[in-house]
């Protein structure tokens, strides 16, 4: 890897989140900007490691500002910085996703919030084999680098139309499928930071690629995409 995170990244998002209001950051704007600028660097460097085993559509940096209409929380800016790394083509499923956050970093990747079809079609293939995607998750690097799949956002007990009593209801009852896998400040100020980025991002990949399978053709295996 070419480049690295900024400490002047960490510096400035620890005095951020002591001074989270607007005339802070205005008097700021030049130190936020060539942050900007050096994580960019950053991000772009990922990107072009993703391509050399991947394709990568789009990259996309989340905005520092919050989006505070329906939160309690009225503070303006976020305190972490975050992107995204889709991937190109129908056939393609799945993204990869880094919050750079001084005590909270994490890579994460999967399917988050799927929509409602696709999230019906996951559903039902774990109804039908769970076996495939414990084996994925069971393997031992993969295994060792994230622990299973996020528990946060699932129903209580089954899904509509399907049985609580299902030996695989701990992957039904799932409404997103991703897995995560927190850094340590010392971990992404070092050398090796994007380099253990993408060892990580690559362990994602025969996941994806086997929900990208089971996205993209029916119960019976047939392709629904041209």
């Amino acid at each position: 890897m070419k480049t690295t995170v900024p400490e002047s990244a960490f510096t400035f998002l620890k005095k951020l989140k002591k001074n989270n209001h607007r005339d802070w950051m205005q008097e700021h704007k030049k130190e936020y900007q060539a942050n900007e600028k050096a994580l960019k660097a950053f991000y772009a460097d990922i990107e072009s490691g993703l391509n050399e085993d991947d394709e990568i559509e789009k990259l996309k940096v989340f905005r520092i500002n919050r989006d505070i209409r329906f939160s309690k929380d009225k503070t303006p800016y976020n305190v972490h910085r975050s992107v995204s790394f889709s991937r190109a083509g129908a056939h393609r499923r799945g993204g990869y996703y880094l919050r750079i956050e001084p005590g909270n970093t994490l890579v994460a990747g999967g399917f988050f919030g799927p929509e409602p079809a696709d999230l019906m079609r996951i559903r039902k293939e774990f109804e039908m084999d769970g076996e495939t995607i414990r084996g994925i998750l069971d393997k031992k690097d993969f295994k060792k680098a994230f622990d299973g799949f996020v528990q946060e956002f699932a129903v209580k007990t089954a899904p509509k139309g399907f049985s609580k009593d299902d030996p695989n209801i701990d992957l039904i009852r799932l409404k997103s499928y991703f897995v995560t896998h927190k850094f340590t400040d010392a971990e992404v100020m070092a050398e090796d930071f994007g380099d253990k980025l993408l060892y990580h991002y690559r362990l994602m990949r025969p996941f994806f690629d086997y929900m990208s399978d089971v996205l993209t053709t029916d119960l019976n295996g047939v392709s629904t995409i041209d």
